[in-house]
């Protein structure tokens, strides 16, 4: 997804654009996005209709069937009460991960409409959320609660400032969360800490970046490594993509030693 730049006043910093073709810019697509960061946590905020028409916003937990939230909801509550009124209703659910500014957080939103599941889909979908949420089991089975499965039908994924697309829910169902984002936070930050040459050299000679004087790793996944450049003409983030996609963390050594050979034989 290219970086997007809003324009300026009043000389505010703006994006430094790269000087030379990203070597490989392949990163996960916003329905991979997305399943990541709903897989990375079990609570969001669940916005619903009122009888009136009002929107109605509800702290609430979850777990998923192929991606679409499983919620137990009780009838006594607001938002149970709205579902079963009008089943259209959307979650938005922010990456645990947060960052120093909370609107630079990966986060999503999912639309669609609730379903009851069916006698058939009823176990799966009680398995499915006391697995994610294990204090449910106290109440799950309690009279006034109610399972509900959001259908998702459209997503919009934000990745932080100019880093945002949307998604469709048959897109957003084929997708899988990414093995290697959730796990990878120990190797993100020791590639910063004991490594910086070599990520301003992934930076120079494959990101696009051949006058930056400063890189940093902000993110790893199955597809390569996130990077923010600083430059004489500013600072941006850029992509430094491996050859092949990694199947889990344990591949990301392996895999960033490769890219630090093809930097330094692009130098060559």
């Amino acid at each position: 997804m290219p970086n997007s730049d809003h324009g300026t006043t009043n000389n505010a910093p703006t994006l430094a654009p790269p000087l030379t073709a990203v070597a490989i810019a392949t990163q996960p697509s916003a329905a991979e996005e997305a399943r990541t960061i709903v897989a990375s946590t079990n609570f969001g905020t669940l916005a619903t209709l009122t009888s009136g028409g009002d929107p109605w916003a509800s702290f609430v937990t979850y777990g998923t069937l192929h991606g679409d939230p499983v919620l137990c909801v009780s009838t006594l509550a607001e938002h149970g009460r709205n579902l079963a009124d009008d089943p259209r209703a959307s979650i938005a659910v922010v990456s645990p991960e947060m960052a120093d500014d909370p609107l630079a957080t990966s986060r999503v939103t999912l639309a669609g409409v609730a379903e009851r599941p069916t006698a058939d889909q009823l176990s799966a979908a009680r398995d499915a959320h006391v697995g994610a949420v294990a204090a449910a089991k106290y109440y799950v089975d309690y009279s006034d609660f109610q399972l509900w499965v959001l259908r998702v039908q459209r997503v919009r994924w934000v990745g932080g400032y100019g880093r945002m697309a949307s998604a469709s829910g048959v897109d957003y169902s084929a997708a899988q969360p990414d093995p290697v984002m959730g796990a990878s936070g120990h190797a993100v930050a020791h590639l910063n800490a004991d490594h910086a040459d070599a990520l301003l050299e992934m930076a120079r000679n494959l990101g696009g970046y051949p006058d930056a004087t400063q890189a940093r790793c902000v993110r790893a996944d199955r597809y390569g490594l996130s990077l923010t450049v600083t430059t004489p003409r500013g600072w941006a983030p850029t992509r430094v993509g491996f050859p092949n996609p990694i199947a889990s963390a344990d591949e990301l050594r392996s895999a960033t030693i490769e890219l630090v050979r093809l930097a330094r034989l692009v130098k060559s």
